[in-house]
């Protein structure tokens, strides 16, 4: 019998921390009987691994600029309690060999009043406890230095080990988090987890733009369509687009531009693309990588995120996409741009795996 693993994911704005869950869960799901804890909204038309148990939490996070709960049957504070009860009940009836919590403490504060009791009972249950890091932090917050050491001591109390999904000659975790306190927890670089497959393809002529989950993504695929001059482009909104963001795009589509709504696989899409336009999460990412295909990134940033800003500029300098902060006339020359092959190493799925 394999021994069971519980792994908490909490996203909201986007779908890059679900997404790189859902990569690790169908690796981990080899080795271990893994039971996924969602705590933001799950996207339909794409399907979370087969063989991972999946105990949606109602959805909490950002909304109109507000943080509350996603659902209407539950106010926030009703959504707190519910969830509280969920998750303890998975632990209890799970009993797990590891607990596996996605960004926290790093990130996700508001979510300590529900994670810190889940780490503190695995431990008392005999449970490794770990946590799962993307290769880059935000680290432009007001109050970063008592970021960091609050984020120092829960590591140090409540963790066994933290999992870098990165190759440390891309980032490594000092650079974008520096803690006043020592940091006592094992720290691990996992390579970039990506999912399987998806070579380049036979390319078509037509260019492939995304946003990600699209919350945040109507400016993007607005600019690009502008700008597409009557060249071919599947222009992908994301699940999480507003329907009113939808219907605009709609409006604007010339007939050169198919828009979807969203697709199962950005990979898939970009291993037969002519070129793609996107922003520069972290999933986005490694499917630009993977597929070779010329790249033109756009990073998300406001004053609090740079971390797809840094992200972009590093694979700028190792030569694999063009970075802009506005489309403006650049598809002309991203037509003629090849992206240089790179030795990073994209097995972080199988290493965690392994690890744990």
């Amino acid at each position: 019998m394999k021994p069971a693993l519980l792994f908490y994911c909490q996203h909201s704005v986007g779908l890059g921390h679900l997404m790189r869950s859902y990569a690790l869960t169908e690796a981990l799901a080899e080795r271990f009987r893994v039971v996924l804890l969602a705590g933001g909204e799950l996207p339909t038309g794409i399907e979370p691994p087969n063989g991972v148990e999946i105990v949606a939490l109602p959805p909490l996070g950002v909304r109109n600029g507000a943080f509350g709960s996603g659902d209407p049957r539950y106010t926030t504070e009703a959504a707190w309690e519910v969830r509280a009860r969920r998750i303890q009940d998975a632990l209890e009836a799970t009993r797990p060999s590891v607990v596996l919590v996605e960004l926290f403490p790093f990130g996700r504060a508001k979510f300590a009043r529900e994670l810190v009791p889940l780490l503190t009972r695995a431990r008392e249950l005999g449970a490794t406890t770990a946590c799962s890091l993307r290769d880059i932090l935000v680290s432009t917050r007001e109050n970063q230095k008592e970021h960091d050491d609050r984020a120092a001591r829960l590591a140090n109390a409540h963790l066994d080990l933290i999992l870098v999904h990165c190759d440390p000659r891309f980032a490594r975790l000092e650079e974008t988090f520096k803690p006043r306190i020592p940091l006592s927890v094992p720290v691990h670089y996992t390579g970039f987890v990506a999912r399987n497959g998806h070579a380049p393809g036979d390319r078509q002529e037509h260019i492939v733009v995304s946003a990600g989950g699209g919350r945040v993504g109507r400016p993007l695929l607005e600019e690009a369509i502008k700008a597409s001059d009557g060249r071919p482009m599947r222009a992908i909104a994301g699940p999480l687009m507003p329907i009113s963001d939808y219907e605009a795009l709609e409006a604007i589509a010339p007939p050169n531009v198919e828009l979807v709504r969203s697709v199962p696989d950005l990979a898939h899409e970009l291993s037969r693309a002519r070129a793609s336009i996107s922003q520069c999460g972290y999933n986005t990412a490694l499917d630009v990588l993977r597929t070779r295909v010329p790249a033109l990134v756009v990073p998300y940033a406001t004053p609090e995120e740079d971390e797809q800003t840094r992200r972009a500029r590093r694979l700028q300098s190792l030569g694999v996409v063009q970075v802009a902060t506005h489309i403006n006339g650049d598809i002309p020359a991203l037509l003629r741009f090849t992206p240089s092959a790179t030795t990073l190493d994209l097995d972080g799925a199988a290493k965690t795996a392994e690890l744990l």
